[in-house]
C-alpha cells in the first residue's frame, strides 16, 4: 500500500494543479532574475565571449540580493505582513 503525501482535504488533482502553478512561478522567478540581472551587468557591446570580472562579481552580488529580497518577500506574505512604507 503506497503512502498518501498530499495534505488532507486535497485530492490528488487539486495537488498537481498547485504543483504545476509553483513551477510556473519558479520559471517565471527564474527568467526575471536571469533577464534583470542580465539587464544590468552584461555589457551590451559583447566585447569578449566570456563574461568579464566585472560581470561576472555583479551579477553575483544581483542573484545573491534577489534571492534574498524574495525571502524577505514570501516570508512577510505567509506571515500575514505588509511590507514597511
Amino acid at each position: 500500500m503506497a503512502a498518501n503525501n498530499t495534505p488532507a482535504g486535497i485530492d490528488k488533482e487539486q495537488a498537481f494543479g498547485m504543483a504545476e502553478t509553483e513551477m510556473e512561478y519558479r520559471v517565471e522567478l527564474f527568467n526575471r532574475l536571469a533577464q534583470t540581472c542580465f539587464n544590468k551587468c552584461v555589457d551590451k557591446r559583447y566585447k569578449e565571449s566570456e563574461l568579464n570580472m566585472g560581470e561576472n562579481t555583479c551579477i553575483d552580488r544581483c542573484v545573491s540580493k534577489y534571492w534574498q529580497v524574495n525571502g524577505m518577500i514570501g516570508q512577510m506574505l505567509s506571515a500575514g505582513g505588509r511590507p514597511p512604507m
